[in-house]
C-alpha cells in the first residue's frame, strides 16, 4: 500500500493506463466511474479537484478496484451496483447483471397489462419484477427462482427499493394455479451449450451458467414456458419472454405450435430481435 499521498489526476492516469493495458476499450471512462464509485465524488467534483491529494487508504481502496476489473471482473460486480430502468440495484455472481436490452421487456408488459397479477420466471438479481411493482398498479407481483443465492439477492433488492414484491423459490411456474396469473413475463436461459462455452470470459466465469445455458438448442426453458405457461396464464392474459436474436423465428412458431395467440417479436433498444410476447387465446 502506498505510504505517501498522491494526486487524484496521476492516481486516475495510472488507473486508466492499466486497464487500457488489459484491453478494455473505455479505460479512461472506467478508471473514472470506479474513482466515482470508491470516492464518493461524481464527475464534476472530479474536474475540480483532480489536483488535489489523495490519502493512501483511499489510494490503495482504488488500485483494489481497478485490479478487480483488469483481472476480468465486470465493472458492476467491482462496485457492486448496477442501474435498470429507474432502480439502482446490488449486483454480484450470484445472478445476472442487469442489462439495458432486457428494460425493454418491462415496457412491453406495462403496455399491455396494466393491473392484475404478474409473475417474474427466474427473477434472479429482482431487476424485472422490481421494476413492474415500482412502475406499475399490480395487485401482486411475484418472483420466482430455482436459485437460493440469487433470491437471496432479489431480497437485499427488494428491502432496498422497498418494493412489493412476494419471492418464491421454485422450479418455473410449479407454485403457480392455472389461470391464476395475468402476465407470465420471464428472461429465462437461452444460450446453447457451444454458445455458452464461446461466451467471453467476463460472462462465462462471472455470471451463473444456470441463468445461461439451456440445453443443447438453447430452448429447454423456453419450451417449458410455452408449455406450462398456457396452464397457469388465465384466458386472455400474456406471456412475455426475452429470447435470443438468432432463434427469434424459431421461438415464434414454437408459441404459435403450442396454442399461443397474437404471437409477436419485438426488437430490443439495439434494434435485434430480443422479445416474443404471445396472448391465450379466450377459447382455450
Amino acid at each position: 500500500m502506498r505510504s505517501e499521498r498522491v494526486a487524484a489526476r496521476g492516481l486516475i492516469a495510472e488507473g486508466a493506463a492499466i486497464l487500457r493495458a488489459a484491453g478494455l476499450a473505455e479505460a479512461r471512462r472506467e478508471a473514472v466511474c470506479l474513482w466515482a464509485e470508491v470516492t464518493g465524488e461524481s464527475p464534476a467534483d472530479l474536474m475540480v479537484g483532480a489536483a488535489s491529494v489523495v490519502d493512501p487508504d483511499c489510494a490503495a481502496a482504488y488500485e483494489a478496484a481497478i485490479g478487480r476489473r483488469a483481472a476480468g471482473e465486470p465493472f458492476a460486480h467491482v462496485t457492486g451496483w448496477a442501474g435498470f430502468r429507474h432502480l439502482t440495484l446490488r449486483s454480484d455472481r450470484r445472478a445476472l447483471i442487469p442489462r439495458p436490452e432486457t428494460e425493454g421487456l418491462v415496457e412491453l408488459v406495462l403496455a399491455r397489462v396494466p393491473g392484475g397479477r404478474v409473475v417474474d420466471i427466474g427473477t434472479g438479481s429482482g431487476c424485472i419484477a422490481l421494476s413492474l411493482a415500482t412502475e406499475g398498479v399490480y395487485d401482486q407481483v411475484v418472483g420466482i427462482d430455482v436459485s437460493a443465492e440469487a433470491l437471496r439477492l432479489a431480497e437485499e433488492n427488494r428491502l432496498l427499493t422497498g418494493a412489493r414484491v412476494e419471492l418464491v423459490r421454485s422450479d418455473l411456474c410449479a407454485p403457480l394455479r392455472s389461470g391464476s396469473v395475468d402476465a407470465l413475463v420471464s428472461n429465462p436461459p437461452y444460450l446453447t451449450e457451444s454458445e455458452y462455452a464461446a461466451l467471453d470470459a467476463s460472462v462465462r466465469d462471472w455470471e451463473p451458467t444456470l441463468a445461461l445455458a439451456s440445453g443443447a438448442d438453447g430452448l429447454q426453458a423456453i419450451g417449458r414456458l410455452l408449455d406450462v405457461g398456457r396452464s397457469v396464464v388465465r384466458p386472455g392474459g400474456w406471456l412475455a419472454l426475452e429470447i435470443d436474436c438468432a432463434r427469434a423465428r424459431l421461438c415464434a412458431t414454437r408459441a404459435g405450435a403450442s396454442g399461443w395467440a397474437d404471437v409477436a417479436i419485438h426488437a430490443d433498444l439495439f434494434g435485434r430481435e430480443r422479445f416474443l410476447l404471445a396472448r391465450r387465446s379466450d377459447a382455450t
